[in-house]
């Protein structure tokens, strides 16, 4: 340690960079003023703000938004009613009941029969690596469809019972299998149709 008659007094003179901005008069010193923060509650003096982000559309961007919305869209005529929807690419046929173990190709031979298949669709659950219990075959023409459906509903695939519908329908079907209760009434549910 070092004696107390070994340690010499420090003169320590501050210099104009080392004054605190407080202190400082703005006038004297050669710097750019201090920008002052303006309050955003009840400053009713300032002119509106403008802002960006959601909510706070101004009408031009609004307008145009309005303009593009109201355009006409592409989308495929329907003759109304209930009935098979042809999709863009062509109509879509649902194989439910599909054996876990089957191949595009099982698929393909028993469906191939009515038409030329334009796609096919056997989706893997990605867990066990079996077939998920559906496909997705797709025909060119709505009678090679129609007759897929008619043939093939209800018969045996890899000894399990498949159903065949549409993928797609413009309305509600009635449903085939309408569960009754044993009083004889419909059972309820949330949705009514008369």
């Amino acid at each position: 340690m070092a004696n107390a008659a070994e340690v010499e007094a420090v003169d320590f003179e501050p210099e104009e960079d080392d004054l605190m901005d407080e202190d400082v008069d703005a006038s004297s010193s050669p710097r750019a003023p201090i920008p002052r923060i303006k309050s955003a509650i009840g400053d009713s003096s300032s002119a509106p703000k403008k802002t960006k982000g959601r909510g706070f559309r101004e009408d031009a961007a609004e307008a145009d938004r309005n303009a593009r919305m109201s355009a006409r869209f592409d989308s495929l005529d329907s003759d109304g009613g209930p009935g098979p929807e042809r999709s863009i690419e062509g109509w879509i046929v649902l194989v439910t009941g599909v054996h876990e173990e089957a191949q595009e190709d099982d698929i393909h031979n028993s469906f191939g029969e009515f038409g030329d298949i334009k796609n096919l669709h056997l989706n893997l659950d990605r867990r066990t690596g079996f077939v998920k219990g559906y496909a997705l075959v797709e025909y060119e023409n709505f009678e090679e469809a129609q007759k897929a459906i008619n043939e093939m509903d209800g018969t045996e695939l890899l000894t399990q019972i498949i159903h065949v519908d549409w993928a797609f329908s413009k309305g509600s079907f009635k449903r085939r299998n309408a569960r009754r209760s044993p009083r004889g009434h419909r059972s309820r549910s949330p949705r009514r149709r008369y």
